[in-house]
């Protein structure tokens, strides 16, 4: 993790992760909670974030296009908030939907906390007592109606967060456990390879599984078998 001045969004520091860190601070907070299954099944998130950030999300009204946000305080995360859109829907791809928008709430609380932490600590002292400490918050928008995947417009808090939804809700080992029958050795110390033509299969598994939507499913699959590639497991 490396953090450096920025004049672009919701701080002052931003930071950079590798992928792998993501994945393994995923991973170890989903341990250490104690929600890290043994087998590859649904991940319980909204208890997770109960537990890891002491509050419970919120279903609220909020303005079209905005999923959810995250507010935070000098203590971290103070509230996460989900809009009540996704949930009265009443149906799977809904429901998998306000998962995944929880994952993603869940993983700025992981990664950008201590961000707004030292902001609050900076903005205190500058302007005292009277500033507000759960006014910082990101809102988090329907991805949908932008470009191709990967094009964030310099939102990296925003990377970061939807890296955390894969990391999160497919915990890499319980992933590739889940697709096993369907993967191939190549090369010569054997790892792991998908065969292209088993790529859906895959996706429709890994979906099945993690209840999360084919998309969601789609995107992990790339993230771990990056296509042009030969399909090969990534580090």
């Amino acid at each position: 993790m490396k953090t450096y001045r920025t004049s672009s969004g919701p701080v002052s520091e931003a930071v950079y992760y590798k992928p792998q860190e993501i994945e393994e601070i995923c991973t170890d907070e989903l341990r250490k909670a104690d929600f890290y299954p043994k087998k590859p099944e649904p991940i319980r998130i909204e208890r997770f974030v109960e537990n890891r950030f002491q509050v419970t999300p919120e279903y609220v009204d909020l303005k079209d296009g905005v999923l959810g946000y995250t507010a935070f305080g000098s203590r971290g995360v103070e509230g996460i908030f989900i809009s009540r859109a996704l949930v009265e829907a009443d149906s799977r791809p809904a429901d998998r939907r306000a998962t995944s928008t929880l994952a993603h709430e869940a993983g700025h609380g992981l990664l950008h906390a201590h961000l707004f932490a030292f902001e609050q600590s900076r903005l205190t002292s500058l302007f005292g007592s009277d500033f507000d400490p759960a006014a910082p918050k990101i809102l988090c928008r329907d991805p949908r109606p932008q470009a191709s995947r990967g094009r964030y417009d310099g939102r990296w808090w925003e990377f970061h967060a939807n890296q955390a939804i894969g990391a999160l809700l497919m915990p890499r080992s319980l992933a590739l456990e889940a697709i096993s029958d369907l993967l191939a050795p190549a090369g010569v110390f054997g790892s792991p390879t998908l065969p292209d033509d088993k790529r859906e299969r895959a996706v429709r598994h890994l979906a099945d599984t993690f209840e999360v939507n084919p998309a969601v499913a789609r995107i992990r699959i790339e993230d771990l078998f990056p296509e042009g590639r030969t399909g090969q497991l990534t580090l």
